[in-house]
């Protein structure tokens, strides 16, 4: 059932692999394609996994209402969190030496490396709900978010997704006036559903957008106009990504197995990549306009290295299902997440993989992947939103939008993910936002 009509509008993008799952009906390709299948949710599953998860955090945590804990309280959270995670934080003891060269040396860094992890995970152990607003509207009944992307100064953040509107927000009003004040500055209509947005990271007011029908536009918030429109494409484009150090440079990857380089000076694409599978996400090196991340639908990322594209100069495998997001932590520190229910962090400079996390829920859809350099954060298909420290495997926090953020409080409730996150840089605040239109500001909080 194409992903237009109104049953399957929940959807977006439902059943992303094929080869691994079978979930998808409507693929494009045998390769694995991201189709647009019927969104298929086991409810009585579902309920099962949330409520099972929620006994195990709380045995594992505090037993209670991170909320109403009192000081000494947080202590025993503290120490419950230690000994819960006590596997994961033995890697960074793994970087100690034996007793004697820690004496000789006086004080080891991995004892400093090691202080710093234990410190920063015991920092936060919940979500807090700061502000929230609502992206949808009257007249669109489809408004899943799938993208949610701060400026290049955190002061506007825009939203976009299957209701073929870009909406630009002010941070400041979000957060500190009244929820039926929370109405967008900018407002910009498309001619298909967007898949994702990046903000210019030099040119303040240029913003781009890939959507259902492989175009690539990037626009002028100031004036509400295209500067440039890409109709290369051959099928949808599912990501786009500007460039941190050639601003007229950007990146976008699609259905039609391409990758392909823009220059917004110029209007045909200035490279081209031709793969055997169908692209999910591109995103490049925060360093280097030279280096590209590529996930595909073949359960890999391809590194690429734009002056030599005849192969990639390197190939992480590891995920045993679609590679649906890519976020760079730091040059060398790539995230990665797949519809196989984890995220993976690799070391790009060294080639080798460096951790694996698990605790979300992600079969079929885009659930949403933001990175500081401390913290990752994704989305669940339970409707939740999870961090986790980039040191250690278990999720550090999780915040639940409840039913009674939806509109109806029926069956259907169950079929909601999270669809978008956005870190506000490297602060512990991030904009989030799921299937059902709800977006809300949340912040780590002890």
């Amino acid at each position: 059932m194409p992903l237009d009509e109104p049953a399957t509008a929940k959807g977006w993008p439902s059943s992303i692999d094929k080869q691994s799952s079978g979930l998808m009906s409507g693929a494009r390709s045998s390769q694995g394609a991201i189709g647009s299948g019927s969104f298929q949710n086991k409810k009585t599953d579902m309920k099962v996994s949330v409520s099972s998860q929620g006994h195990q955090r709380r045995d594992a945590f505090s037993g209670s209402d991170p909320q109403n804990l009192t000081q000494s309280g947080l202590a025993v959270a503290r120490k419950r969190r230690i000994h819960t995670q006590r596997r994961s934080l033995v890697t960074p003891l793994d970087k100690l030496e034996d007793i004697n060269a820690l004496k000789r040396e006086g004080y080891h860094e991995g004892l400093e490396d090691f202080q710093s992890v234990l410190t920063t995970f015991t920092r936060y152990s919940r979500l807090r709900v700061i502000a929230e607003l609502r992206h949808g509207d009257l007249f669109h009944s489809a408004n899943i978010v799938s993208s949610i992307e701060f400026d290049r100064d955190d002061e506007l953040f825009a939203t976009a997704g299957v209701s073929r509107r870009i909406k630009v927000f002010e941070f400041s009003s979000v957060v500190n006036e009244p929820a039926e004040a929370h109405c967008p500055i900018v407002e910009m209509s498309t001619r298909s559903k967007l898949s994702c947005l990046s903000w210019n990271k030099y040119t303040k007011n240029h913003i781009a957008s890939s959507d259902y029908e492989g175009i690539v536009t990037v626009w002028d918030v100031s004036t509400r106009q295209s500067v440039m429109e890409y109709e290369e494409h051959e099928k949808r484009a599912w990501s786009v990504d500007f460039s941190r150090t050639e601003p007229s440079m950007l990146v976008s990857g699609s259905d039609d197995c391409k990758v392909k380089v823009w220059c917004t000076k110029q209007e045909a694409s200035v490279l081209n990549i031709d793969m055997k599978a169908n692209i999910c996400c591109v995103k490049y090196n925060p360093g280097s306009s030279i280096y590209v991340a590529v996930g595909s639908a073949d359960h890999h990322i391809h590194y690429y290295d734009l002056r030599n594209t005849s192969t990639p100069l390197h190939v992480f495998s590891g995920h045993r299902k679609a590679v649906s997001y890519v976020k760079f932590l730091s040059n060398d520190e790539l995230a990665s997440a797949s519809t196989d229910s984890t995220l993976r962090l690799w070391d790009v400079k060294e080639n080798l993989p460096v951790r694996t996390f698990k605790g979300h829920t992600n079969e079929k859809n885009f659930v949403g992947l933001s990175v500081n350099s401390e913290y990752i954060a994704c989305g669940s298909e339970t409707n939740e939103v999870f961090v986790y420290h980039k040191a250690i495997s278990k999720p550090a926090a999780w915040h639940k939008f409840s039913s009674s953020d939806m509109d109806d409080t029926d069956d259907d409730a169950g079929s909601y993910f999270i669809s978008a996150v956005c870190w506000k840089s490297d602060s512990p605040t991030m904009l989030t936002a799921n299937s059902q239109g709800t977006i809300k500001v949340l912040v780590l909080a002890a």
